[in-house]
C-alpha cells in the first residue's frame, strides 16, 4: 500500500510540473496573439493599395504580360505550404497538411507535376520523412516572420516561375496557409499566386460599390511611364511579396490561436489528472489505515483467544 501511495505523489508531481509548463506556454500564446493580429492589420492597407494598383494596371492596359497570361498548357505547378516551425498546436499543423495533400491531389488528376516549396519545420519534415523532394525550404521565422522573409520566398518562387518547364520551372503557384479569422476559428486554405486572376475594372468598381468602400464610383485613370509592361514588371513581384507576407501574418497569428487553445485544453487535463491521482492517493492511504486497523484488531484478538486457552 505504501508503495502506491509514493507512486501516485510521483505522478502528481510529475504532472504537476507539466501543468506549469503548458500554463506558461498558453501565456506566452495569448501574448503573441494580439501582436500578430496587430501586424496583419497593419499590413492590410499596403496590400489593398496594391492589389488595386496591380488591377487598375493590368485593366487598362493591353499589355501581354507573363505574370498575367494563362498558359496553353500547364505540366508543372508550384505548391507553398506554409506551416509552423514547433508543435504544441493542436490540429493545426494536421489540417494545414491535409488541406496540402489535398490540393496536391487535385493537381495531379490534372495531370499537373507539383514542386514543393515549404515554409516551417513541420512541414518540411512531414515531406522529408516520406521522400518527397521539396525545391526549396525556409525555416526558423513562422512566428515572426518579416517583409525580408517573404520577399526571400517570392524571389524563389517568381525564379521558378520565370523559368523554362524543362529547366525545372512551373507554369501555375499555389499557397497554402491557415487563415486567421477569430482567436477560436482559422481555417486552412490554397490560392492560387500566379497567373493572377485580375479582375476587370468595371467589375472591381462594381464589388467596390456593394462594398460601400470610399471611391467607388469610378476608377482611376492612369499613364504609365515609361510603359505599361514596365509597370508590370515593377508591381507585380511586389504584389506576390505582399500576398506572401499577408498569408505569413495570418499563419503566424492562426499558430498562436492554436496553440494557445492546445495549451489551455492540455492545462485543464493536467488538473483533471491531478484530482484523479489525488483521489486514488488517498484511496490508497485509506486501505492501507484500515488493513493495519484489521492487523492490529486481529493480533489483539488472537492475544485474547490465547491467554483464555491458557
Amino acid at each position: 500500500m505504501g508503495a502506491q501511495q509514493r507512486v501516485f505523489k510521483q505522478k502528481i508531481r510529475s504532472t504537476q510540473s507539466l501543468r506549469k509548463i503548458f500554463k506558461a506556454m498558453e501565456l506566452i500564446a495569448a501574448s503573441r496573439i494580439q501582436k500578430a493580429i496587430a501586424r496583419s492589420q497593419a499590413a492590410s492597407p499596403y496590400a489593398n493599395a496594391l492589389t488595386r494598383a496591380v488591377s487598375a494596371v493590368a485593366s487598362e492596359s493591353d499589355v501581354d504580360h507573363v505574370l498575367t497570361t494563362e498558359p496553353d498548357h500547364v505540366t508543372r505547378a508550384a505548391v507553398l505550404v506554409i506551416g509552423p516551425d514547433r508543435g504544441f498546436a493542436g490540429a493545426y499543423s494536421a489540417n494545414l497538411i491535409r488541406e496540402a495533400e489535398e490540393l496536391v491531389r487535385l493537381l495531379g488528376q490534372e495531370g499537373k507535376e507539383v514542386a514543393l516549396f515549404t515554409v516551417g519545420g513541420k512541414a518540411e519534415s512531414y515531406y522529408t520523412f516520406r521522400d518527397r523532394p521539396i525545391v526549396e525550404a525556409w525555416t526558423g521565422f513562422s512566428e515572426n516572420p518579416t517583409a525580408e522573409d517573404a520577399r526571400r520566398i517570392g524571389e524563389a518562387l517568381l525564379k521558378a516561375f520565370e523559368a523554362d518547364a524543362d529547366n525545372g520551372g512551373v507554369q501555375e503557384i499555389y499557397m497554402v496557409f491557415t487563415r486567421f479569422v477569430s482567436s477560436v476559428k482559422h481555417d486552412p486554405e490554397y490560392r492560387r499566386l500566379l497567373p493572377l486572376e485580375v479582375v476587370d475594372a468595371d467589375e472591381a468598381t462594381t464589388s467596390a460599390t456593394a462594398s460601400g468602400s470610399s471611391g467607388a464610383g469610378s476608377m482611376p485613370l492612369y499613364e504609365f511611364e515609361p510603359s505599361a509592361e514596365a509597370v508590370l514588371d515593377a508591381l507585380l513581384p511586389r504584389y506576390i511579396d505582399s500576398r506572401i507576407l499577408s498569408a505569413l501574418l495570418s499563419a503566424s497569428a492562426s499558430e498562436q490561436a492554436s496553440r494557445q487553445a492546445a495549451m489551455k485544453t492540455a492545462t485543464d487535463n493536467a488538473d483533471d489528472l491531478i484530482k484523479t491521482y489525488t483521489r486514488l492517493a488517498n484511496t490508497a492511504r485509506q486501505a492501507e489505515i484500515t488493513q493495519e486497523l484489521t492487523e492490529i484488531v486481529g493480533g489483539a484478538d488472537a492475544l485474547a483467544a490465547s491467554a483464555a486457552g491458557d
